[in-house]
């Protein structure tokens, strides 16, 4: 499964969104081998020592990062503006709904304008938090774990998160990023093509849509990304009020709870 190309304008120090583009197509087919066994999962990610805030502190919600689209014949994606644009508003709603019960003091930015921050660099952190977030899925639970971060989950979105607390003053920012995809009436007939293979003994497996979502709590005062968990679904619609509500609960339902204990090294 492919995720789907966006024309944006990348500043800074970001790198080429071909590259990213590229990138997380080879993530999302990594987090898909998670549901092989299932048709959903969630893992988490925290930073070592990582303890659930507490107390009186300030969190914004950045845009959630949604694209809702048309599993193709050949396994892209197709991003529909409409499909978009009704999933994005459910995981805001749902984002909200969620919030007000956690106790925090809480801005949930439904656009980048709402950050308080400059438009265009809040876009960037949320492009560069996509990023990021692509590359803790590829090498924290795909096939090519890096050697320096195999037994550390170390990840930061460095001096630009720095530099939106400081001038937000937050202390946390959560990032989330879903894709939700459907097959097409040509995918169909593959699946469909595929399955009477089976009964004749030549079966050519076709998965169908897919949900993909991660989400990140970064601290602001370092950049660090201090929690972090991923979703990988075969089952759900973020295009209705209930799918998106379903989602977003299971992806941050693990956000206030305390990290289970690693096990001593003798």
């Amino acid at each position: 499964m492919g995720y789907p190309r966006e024309e944006v304008s990348l500043r800074g120090s970001l790198p080429h969104l071909g590259g990213i583009m590229k990138a997380i197509s080879l993530a999302a087919l990594a987090v898909s081998a998670l549901t092989l066994c299932g048709c959903e999962t969630t893992r988490q990610q925290t930073d070592t020592g990582f303890h659930p805030p507490r107390g009186n502190y300030h969190v914004i919600v950045m845009q959630p990062d949604v694209t809702a689209g048309s599993l193709t014949a050949g396994g892209m994606v197709e991003p529909r503006e409409d499909w978009t644009t009704e999933a994005r508003g459910n995981v805001i709603k749902a984002v909200e709904a969620r919030q007000t019960r956690q106790g925090a003091v809480v801005k949930v930015a439904a656009t980048a304008q709402d950050t308080g921050w400059d438009a265009g660099s809040a876009e960037d952190l949320i492009l560069l938090h996509r990023a990021v977030g692509t590359a803790i899925m590829m090498h924290k639970y795909g096939m090519q774990p890096l050697p320096s971060k195999k037994d550390s989950f170390d990840w930061t979105l460095g001096e630009q998160a720095v530099a939106f607390g400081a001038a937000t003053h937050y202390d946390y920012a959560l990032f989330l990023h879903a894709q939700d995809s459907f097959s097409s009436g040509g995918r169909k007939a593959l699946q469909a093509a595929g399955f009477l293979g089976c009964l004749v003994g030549v079966c050519v497996g076709v998965s169908g849509g897919q949900q993909i979502a991660f989400a990140s709590l970064v601290d602001l005062k370092t950049g660090k990304v201090v929690w972090f968990n991923v979703l990988s679904s075969t089952v759900g619609d973020i295009r209705t009020p209930e799918g998106a509500n379903e989602m977003v609960g299971k992806l941050l339902q693990s956000l206030n709870s305390e990290p289970a204990a690693q096990p001593k090294k003798t």
